[in-house]
């Protein structure tokens, strides 16, 4: 078994952390597993990328080549066309509907048609399930729910690690992650 998958996003949509949940739940479940940072965090609103590359054998490399990566997860559907040309032939392209406009933005209708190009690809209206959720921060926990639906493993092991991860912060933190991360397990 082996899964290449970017993280895709912009400053503080929170990329680095959900990679590296994943990532963590791999490992804890005996996987080889490199993650590997790309592009700078230290600016909000600036491009970030993550890979994090996972195998029931060795991983030698955090970077996963062009062409090559089984998945896209993508908070901002334009990240996701950024690094579409990673894709392996049967890639997926998981992407959330909320564009950020920090610079001059292309047609959103077009960026989100050119990722439904990618068969398999989804875009989900992320915007909508945060609002039902009543927390517009929770686009990069829904979006994990879906991966995690479609990849077909770590559902368990996620929901016990957003348990543990935001327990710092309240019951009621923990509770609107949980929903995040069903609404996006029930959304794919």
């Amino acid at each position: 078994m082996k899964l290449d998958i970017i993280f895709a996003g912009v400053g503080g949509q929170g990329i680095v952390s959900i990679a590296s949940m994943l990532a963590f739940a791999a490992s804890e479940k005996g996987f080889a597993v490199k993650q590997n940072e790309v592009h700078g965090m230290a600016q909000r609103g600036g491009s970030v990328a993550c890979h994090v590359r996972i195998s029931d054998k060795s991983v030698w490399a955090g970077i996963i080549p062009k062409g090559s990566a089984d998945f896209i997860l993508s908070i901002e559907p334009m990240e996701g066309l950024r690094y579409a040309g990673y894709l392996s032939p049967s890639g997926i392209i998981i992407s959330g509907n909320q564009p950020v406009k920090n610079i001059d933005y292309p047609d959103e209708n077009r960026v989100i048609s050119a990722i439904k190009k990618h068969e398999g690809s989804v875009v989900i209206d992320t915007a909508a399930l945060a609002d039902k959720l009543k927390n517009t921060k929770a686009a990069n926990i829904i979006l994990l729910g879906a991966l995690i639906k479609k990849i077909g493993l770590f559902g368990p092991e996620m929901e016990s690690l957003i348990k543990k991860r935001f327990a710092s912060k309240g019951e009621s933190v923990v509770d609107i992650n949980l929903k995040a991360f069903n609404a996006g397990m029930s959304n794919i």
